[in-house]
């Protein structure tokens, strides 16, 4: 063997030991952390959408500190005001006419100022009554007017008012009064002496309207678990319609089948055994119903959703923008999520796009429980819209939102993190076809849309509002009920009214209706109503006449008034309706969004019912009317309390105007029907439970617009699929090979909770 020979085979050596060291160094190590890519804006972010935001906490206290110091009487911090007390009940944003906002955002014209809507109880005046302040300009306030005759016709009555903390606070002291009348009996029945019992409200409060007495439902109190499915069976009906607090009164008492004028009257019923007691042992928490402790250890970690070079949208304040989309977002207080100026490519498709209202309807044969008819609006859905739970509520990795509301306290509370917007791969083609004939070619588009989503935690249940943004220019608009069901104590004939899931607890039927507000504003504001439906038509064959065949044609019709455009909840409705404009697209049609409704709702309270006027937006699963200033709500706070004589009524909203080339707005509700059964123990699941709408582009475009999305897949069958320039998807072993940066995991949800917990449950 020559020099030349070992030289050469000492060289390769060292290159192989290289070679193999590379490898080594390498293998181990972990990928590179992902990194954020400059997002190319949407249009330009000039703040416009600052019209629509809501007041900020230092907005709200300037509200305050006016109003204490302009309207000429004495007010007490809601959060201990007594019912003949003057409080400042809540401040929230008065969002400016729609005629101020346009000539603003389109016109050019001067922004309209900003201004709050304070709501306050008078309770210290000669004729106690609710009414509705505008406070202006902020964020230095200098004026304020009464609204409350130009909104509702005359002043809120004060027994209309929501209940507040301090009221249940003060019903919540009454009953332990009267329960320590009943100890002998309690120790028997419930294992307990009163204090452990956890005690929820119904409503409304009574049988006509100036009633103030509301049957109130006691549990047993398992700490962290969910007391709504341990019911003991006794029941309470309290008075508390009086200025003074002295003057409240316990007015009846039901025990299992049993009523009863009081509890020392139920005390002596027991000590002379007539009662018949079913006993009740108040268990540990792990043994509880409403247990959601885990039961078992943690498995490995589910998939992770992220983006590998950072979020593909883009907030800014109040404004989210992603992929040609351009929405304006916020909380109400009282009616919860709303959206505003909803663009597409720069077009407006939507105005205002908000919920109004949630109805929940029971049944039971328990006083509380067939009385109630919760009217989640006016306890307070936006402000009972907690802290989103990061990696559960919302992917890991989403953008989350601050809610800043002022209500029963002169101190502004934020609810951190409790509205959410993240991009979401729903893991399902958009479009997609695979071509085997003539041409041979794959082409297609993932479905990722972009989501606005905040919870709702409303006693016992848990609403997910979402908003969906899809790149074939479609809206999406869904809710899911999750949470505890609410029961009644398992007595007689329970099983006419729903299931039993547990010793003693009946799982009582209900109704769960949403109200949405639909602001379309489709290429412009004027716009109409068109419907379309199939039919067939039996016809000769054209080309052999002695044979006939039923031939497939659409009707189209033009809905001219109000009386046709507001369809019955249930009963049967063209299949296709769309919000038109005058305008045609490039093949000539009237370019259109259409809404699709999606819903299974239960049956809705007859007309016949004192009280159902005060929902009489139920009567429709869609009703168009023309907008109205006047007219920008569907249900009012006052109604829940007073639903005889309801502050606002919807069925006035519908008067047969004609809506032919006008301003129009959709109000649709969906909802379904929940007969609880043991699989919604120890909480009713979100599958099967979610119902919504589609506002969906019809003839709008000249082609679907998602063709011209970045994420557009082709490839054919001459190219290699494989080689990143040809098909994007081969690009993302490389891009995509990288770790997501992820927050460490905080939640502050706990905090700001006060001693009344939603909806009064004390």
């Amino acid at each position: 063997m020559n020099v030349k020979t070992v030289l050469i085979l000492l060289v390769l050596a060292l290159a192989t030991i290289f070679a193999l060291v590379c490898v080594l160094l390498t293998r181990g190590r972990a990928p590179s952390t992902c990194q954020h890519q400059p997002l190319e804006q949407d249009g330009v972010d000039d703040g416009q959408s600052l019209v629509f935001a809501d007041l900020t906490p230092e907005e709200l206290a300037q509200v305050v500190r006016y109003l204490q110091g302009n309207l000429g009487v004495p007010l007490v911090d809601a959060s201990r005001a007594k019912p003949s007390d003057n409080c400042i009940a809540s401040v929230d944003l008065q969002v400016p006419a729609k005629a101020e906002v346009l000539r603003f955002l389109d016109g050019g014209g001067a922004r309209p100022p900003r201004e709050a809507l304070a709501v306050l109880y008078f309770g210290n005046q000669p004729e106690p009554n609710v009414t509705e302040y505008v406070v202006g300009p902020l964020p230095t306030p200098a004026y304020h007017r009464d609204v409350t005759v130009q909104k509702y016709g005359g002043k809120v009555p004060y027994h209309r008012r929501p209940v507040t903390g301090r009221e249940y606070m003060d019903i919540n002291a009454l009953i332990q009064r009267e329960l320590r009348k009943a100890l002998r009996f309690l120790t028997v029945c419930c294992d307990s002496d009163g204090t452990d019992l956890a005690i929820l409200t119904t409503a409304p409060r009574g049988f006509k309207s100036g009633d103030r007495a509301t049957w109130f439902v006691l549990f047993h109190s398992l700490a962290g678990t969910g007391y709504y499915l341990s019911p003991v069976g006794l029941e309470v009906l309290v008075e508390h319609r009086d200025l003074h607090v002295s003057r409240w009164q316990l007015r009846q008492v039901f025990y299992n089948g049993q009523y009863f004028a009081s509890m020392g009257h139920l005390e002596a019923a027991f000590l002379d055994n007539s009662l018949e007691v079913v006993r009740i042992e108040n268990l540990q928490a792990e043994a509880g119903l409403g247990s959601m402790r885990p039961r078992r250890l943690p498995g490995p970690p589910a998939p992770l959703q992220y983006e590998p070079q950072g979020p593909r949208y883009h907030v800014r304040d109040n404004r989210v923008t992603f992929q040609g989309w351009s929405i304006a977002f916020g909380m109400n207080l009282y009616s919860g999520p709303r959206l505003f100026d909803i663009r597409y490519h720069g077009e407006r498709i939507v105005y205002e796009l908000s919920l109004q209202e949630a109805l929940a309807l029971y049944g039971s044969n328990c006083p509380g429980g067939m009385s109630t008819r919760y009217l989640d609006g006016s306890f307070g859905i936006g402000r009972f819209a907690y802290e989103l739970v990061r990696g559960l509520d919302c992917p890991y990795t989403a953008t989350y939102v601050d809610r800043h509301y002022l209500v029963e306290s002169d101190t502004p509370k934020t609810n951190q993190n409790s509205l959410c917007i993240f991009e979401h791969d729903a893991a399902l083609p958009l479009r997609r076809h695979f071509s085997d004939s003539q041409s041979f070619y794959y082409g297609g588009l993932r479905k990722n849309t972009l989501v606005i989503r905040a919870i709702s935690t409303l006693i016992n249940y848990d609403y997910i509002w979402d908003f969906m943004f899809h790149s074939s220019g479609a809206v999406e608009v869904r809710v899911h009920a999750t949470g505890y069901i609410s029961s009644s104590f398992f007595h007689g004939q329970g099983t006419d009214y729903g299931n039993r899931v547990g010793p003693h607890t009946l799982g009582t039927m209900h109704l769960h209706h949403v109200h949405y507000k639909v602001d379309l504003d489709v290429d412009g504001q004027l716009n109409s109503v068109e419907t379309q439906d199939m039919g067939y038509k039996l016809m000769a064959e054209p080309w052999s006449m002695q044979n006939t065949i039923e031939r497939l044609y659409l009707r189209r019709k033009r809905l001219e008034r109000e009386d046709e455009a507001a369809f019955p909840l249930n009963a049967p409705m063209p299949r296709y309706i769309s919000f038109a404009s005058p305008n045609p697209n490039k093949w000539g049609h009237l370019r259109s969004y259409r809404i699709q409704i999606s819903s299974f709702a239960g049956e809705h309270l007859p007309t016949s019912s004192s009280m159902e006027r005060s929902i009489s937006w139920g009567r429709y699963q869609l009703a168009v009317t023309r907008r109205k200033e006047e007219e920008p709500t569907s249900t009012s706070i006052y109604n829940q309390n007073d639903p005889w004589t309801p502050t606002i009524a919807f069925a006035d909203f519908i008067n047969n105007e004609t809506i032919t080339n006008e301003d129009l707005v959709a109000w649709i509700s969906v909802g379904f029907l929940h007969v609880p059964h043991a699989e919604d123990v120890p909480n009713t699941v979100t599958v099967g439970n979610g119902v919504g709408f589609f506002l969906r582009p019809y003839n709008y475009f000249s082609e679907d617009p998602s063709v011209n999305s970045p994420d557009s897949i082709y490839f054919s069958s001459d190219q290699d699929a494989g080689v990143c320039g040809a098909n994007p998807l081969a690009c993302l072993p490389p891009t995509a090979a990288c770790t997501p940066h992820l927050p460490p995991f905080r939640y502050g949800g706990f905090l700001n909770l006060s001693l009344a917990v939603p909806a009064g449950g004390l």
